[in-house]
């Protein structure tokens, strides 16, 4: 593509060199080495918590993973419902699947296309629910205070799947917060994840089963020298140190890196407003840190016509999280509390437009007016 979606940003050879050359040093290459510790002590220091000052950050290989541990860890029986947007990227419910839990699909917020306390309170009332996912869909942000008055009004554990929202996303006091290291995140490891909470216990059952379940805390006189003892089966979720180091690199420059995001994400913004003033943005911070850019289309448009256009032109777009997981044959038969529309509507008319740190104003220009071209048509 002439001008492509996405380009990851990631730290230079010559910034990851002082932490390869730690690794070279300690020999320490996974199982929760110093690196690993360092990149979750920084996190862990950098997140915004609600109600209390402190969060426990657990590493993690990716967020998919990260979201099936944090399942798994808060004790739920088998067969558990988890409710969560059906406008989601699939690994949402593929970790409740995978954590033996039933996915339940429910519709979304017109405005911000998340998931909210107020919806979930409705779907909690034609559906039983176990426990509640909700998505900070594009980065935008869930309201960590009100999911923690849900959580605690309703009794149900809230776990948020904020892949997409480092830097937005507030940790909530009740709540569990999965944050993406991916590649093409705002802060990326190439491949990554973290699991924050602020309940001390909790993290420490995320890291064992993250360890294939493994408490070596639970080693007694007569387990000493084990491998340790398995309570509970788990999974190898670890993240390498080399991985950390590229972690810790990335964060060592977020000040920067976010600014240039929030530059970008304005600028868009102020442009689209110029000369599309037709297509709808997500109700979200305008300063806030994005990796991603969709829009929504007026009725008389489609996502789909739109991609071809535009990539006629040499431009990549993306249809992410369309369609909704209701219509993909994996989940055809799982729940739905409610109707869907909303999530069906913008399954038709959301297209994400190019978005990185690297996209030059006279690219973002280009993308603003071949769209405006495609709507004017």
């Amino acid at each position: 593509m002439k001008i492509p979606l996405l380009v990851p940003d990631l730290p230079a050879a010559e910034d990851l060199l002082p932490y390869l050359r730690r690794i070279d040093a300690s020999r320490w290459y996974t199982n929760f080495g110093p690196l690993v510790r360092e990149l979750e002590a920084g996190i862990a220091a950098r997140a915004c918590a609600v109600g209390r000052p402190a969060q426990h950050a657990v590493s993690v290989s990716n967020a998919s993973l990260g979201l099936e541990v944090a399942l798994l860890a808060l004790g739920l029986p088998p067969g558990s419902r988890v409710l969560m947007p059906a406008l989601t990227f699939v690994a949402t419910a593929t970790a409740a699947l995978r954590a033996g839990h039933v996915p339940v699909f429910c519709d979304v917020d017109p405005e911000t296309w998340l998931l909210t306390p107020e919806i979930a309170a409705r779907a909690i009332a034609q559906e039983r629910v176990d426990s509640v996912m909700p998505v900070s869909t594009y980065g935008c942000p869930c309201d960590a205070p009100a999911w923690d008055a849900f959580a605690r009004a309703s009794g149900l554990p809230v776990v948020i799947d904020a892949a997409g929202a480092y830097g937005n996303q507030a940790c909530g006091a009740r709540t569990v917060t999965v944050f993406s290291l991916h590649a093409t995140k705002s802060l990326a490891a190439a491949e990554g994840g973290m699991v924050l909470s602020a309940d001390a216990e909790y993290a420490a059952r995320v890291r064992h089963l993250s360890n294939f379940g493994i408490d070596l805390s639970a080693v007694d006189a007569q387990t000493a020298g084990s491998t340790g003892l398995v309570s509970r089966e788990g999974t190898n979720a670890k993240l390498s140190e080399y991985h950390a180091a590229i972690g810790l690199a990335a964060l060592a420059r977020w000040d920067a890196s976010s600014q240039r995001r929030i530059a970008l994400h304005r600028d868009y913004l102020a442009g689209l407003g110029r000369r599309c003033p037709q297509a709808r943005t997500q109700q979200r911070d305008a300063a806030g840190v994005y990796s991603i850019f969709p829009v929504r289309l007026p009725d008389s448009h489609k996502a789909a016509d739109a991609f071809r256009v535009l990539g006629q032109q040499g431009i990549g777009t993306r249809r992410w999280y369309c369609p909704p997981l209701n219509q993909h044959p994996a989940f055809a038969s799982l729940p739905v509390a409610g109707g869907l529309d909303v999530c069906a509507t913008l399954g038709e008319q959301l297209i994400a437009l190019p978005f990185h740190a690297l996209l030059s104003a006279d690219d973002m220009h280009a993308v603003i007016d071949a769209l405006a071209g495609f709507l004017d048509a």
